[in-house]
């Protein structure tokens, strides 16, 4: 007999908002006083978070524990693909690196991959009242089914219901949910106990005909139809995600103008998030090279690849355009991989990311780094030495840099110094990601910016810590889907079991 119950949101197709909603949900049961926790079996994310345990889950993992109120576990997300090429990905079991795998390779690890994931799932059930799960990609792809261990496989090994989730926004939404069942197995059909719509515009009374042929069609209730809802912010699971806030935005001279560079292999995106809720900022990624004339900070954000991503940088061009940004004294930040891309030389004798052993860096900091075998993941906390203000975050790399004689660190963390800075502190790099959610160390930099351009500047309002406002956007996020679902006919679902 099961210990907790469950339900589980599998989804149409990728980015339909399935993410979104086990947020959601995770909150709305947590608001009714139950003991909630999200679990995502297998995840293929570059956007990772560090756990309680010094563990790797995906991002969006992490932002379902806080709004579930719980600390985030590795046995949230037991399985996570971290993509490094265009055939393979580090795998990471159970919070901790296991190798680099093709997917041939990967699918002949099921067995095994399975135990892990039922495992982590079982310490879950025994601690909990409810388990809101999450599928990933579409969960009617026919041609993977003998190698699925995260939809409907994970569904049937837990008997947990399911609630299918189509975007009506990208259009074909009744195909969307006709074809899904259409292709799925009875047993798996079985499971479906009805449908959400999401990302609706425009008037629902003018789908409500929609909504009587999908119930008459398929013999199943469609629990709610969400509009688009742009209130909130809410870590995103991945690129797919990032790819729809890629523009091309000129430079706006009454604000700051922060560009970050759209490297291929782009990984914890979510830094810079906070960035762009502030009101006197503008944030925008650049993936072709173009003049930074009119640009206040450029960023080189985090990477699963520094060594692919810097040759990526010389080949384009975009090495000797930021080096004549900076030379000009403009402001470069370079996070984790981004970090590493600043300095002179970056050194893999083990081929740890592929067969190039070395490459020339940007050399805007005096600083080599060496990529070993050996992961750090910690969460951390300390000082910056521009400001002095208190920062916190968390570090997932797997290389270490050390500085030349020019440079001198950019923090101080608890676990030593950390990052550089040039002598004239407009270009520096840090290993530690999250640290633009510290309020007052955000606020000092952008008034500095501020200051130098002369653009107005709010040094009275306050700029609070991310992860303090978090829980406003979860609150907002609840709300907005307990107003379109019918939250209590998912509830009747999740007790009644199947």
């Amino acid at each position: 007999m099961k210990k907790a119950m469950n339900i589980m949101f599998l989804g149409t197709g990728s980015d339909v908002g399935k993410s979104v909603t086990v947020t959601a949900f995770c909150r709305i049961l947590k608001n009714q006083g139950w003991r909630v926790v999200p679990f995502k079996a297998q995840n293929m994310s570059n956007n990772s978070f560090v756990t309680i345990e010094g563990g790797e889950i995906g991002r969006a993992q992490a932002a379902q524990a806080e709004a579930a109120g719980v600390p985030p576990s590795f046995h949230m997300n037991p399985v996570l693909l971290k993509p490094n090429s265009e055939k393979g990905s580090q795998v990471v079991l159970q919070g901790q690196v296991y190798g680099n795998m093709t997917a041939m390779e990967y699918y002949t690890f099921k067995p095994m991959i399975k135990d892990k994931i039922m495992a982590s799932y079982r310490r879950l059930e025994e601690e909990y009242d409810v388990i809101v799960m999450e599928g990933a990609g579409s969960a009617a792809e026919v041609n993977l089914r003998d190698h699925d261990v995260v939809n409907f496989d994970m569904a049937l090994s837990v008997k947990a219901p399911v609630i299918l989730i189509a975007d009506i926004d990208r259009g074909g939404v009744f195909a969307q949910i006709i074809g899904s069942l259409e292709v799925i197995s009875p047993k798996e059909k079985k499971l479906v106990q009805g449908f959400i719509i999401n990302r609706f515009r425009g008037d629902p009374e003018l789908f409500k005909n929609g909504i009587e042929y999908i119930e008459q069609r398929t013999g199943k209730p469609v629990f709610g139809l969400v509009p688009f809802f742009k209130g909130y912010k809410i870590n995103a699971e991945d690129s797919v995600s990032l790819d729809r806030i890629i523009e091309k935005r000129e430079p706006e001279s009454d604000r700051i103008n922060i560009r970050v560079i759209r490297v291929p292999h782009v990984s914890n995106f979510t830094d810079l998030e906070v960035l762009d809720q502030e009101p006197e900022v503008t944030v925008a990624w650049l993936t072709d090279p173009e003049t930074l004339r009119g640009y206040d900070v450029i960023v080189l954000p985090g990477t699963k690849s520094t060594i692919n991503d810097m040759k990526w940088l010389h080949d384009t061009g975009w090495t000797e355009i930021i080096k004549k940004y900076a030379e000009a004294g403009g402001w470069v930040v370079g996070v984790c991989g981004g970090f590493q891309m600043l300095g002179k030389k970056i050194y893999d004798p083990q081929g740890i990311e592929g067969t190039t052993k070395e490459i020339d860096g940007m050399g805007l900091i005096d600083a080599v780094t060496l990529i070993k075998p050996t992961k750090v993941v910690r969460r951390t906390r300390g000082r910056d030495r521009l400001f002095g203000e208190k920062v916190c975050g968390y570090e997932i790399h797997m290389g270490c840099t050390e500085l030349g004689t020019n440079v001198h660190s950019f923090l101080e963390l608890e676990n030593g110094a950390d990052g550089a800075m040039n002598s004239k502190e407009t270009v520096f790099g840090t290993y530690l990601h999250g640290l633009f959610d510290a309020g007052k160390f955000r606020k000092r930099f952008l008034e500095n910016i501020a200051g130098r351009k002369g653009v107005v500047f709010d040094r009275n309002r306050e700029r609070a810590d991310y992860w303090a406002e978090k829980d406003k956007h979860y609150n907002a996020l609840a709300d907005q889907f307990s107003e379109y679902l019918d939250v209590e006919g998912i509830i009747r679902v999740m007790k009644k079991q199947v």
